[in-house]
């Protein structure tokens, strides 16, 4: 069976997010206020799996072997079927 995956990947609290102080900065200079601005990538392609569980098993796989680094990233994971 087919499933869209959706993983989201971001910087843990406390880890430096240089990209999201330039964007902060830029848009003050812009004129917008905003703070506590984070970077985030998200993926999203399509699994075959056995089923929704191993499915989402799969994904959590990637995250850890490939898409994030667990040391200092945090990730979402949706899976639903196609």
């Amino acid at each position: 069976m087919s499933y869209t995956a959706r993983v989201r990947v971001s910087l843990k609290e406390g880890v430096l997010d240089p990209e999201a102080k330039t964007i902060e900065r830029s848009l003050d200079r812009l004129g917008f206020e905003v703070d506590g601005l984070r970077t985030t990538e998200e993926y999203e392609f399509t699994v075959d799996a056995d089923g929704e569980d191993a499915a989402r098993n799969d994904v959590e796989e990637m995250c850890e072997r490939l898409l994030a680094n667990p040391v200092i990233h945090d990730y979402t994971v949706e899976v639903e079927s196609r």
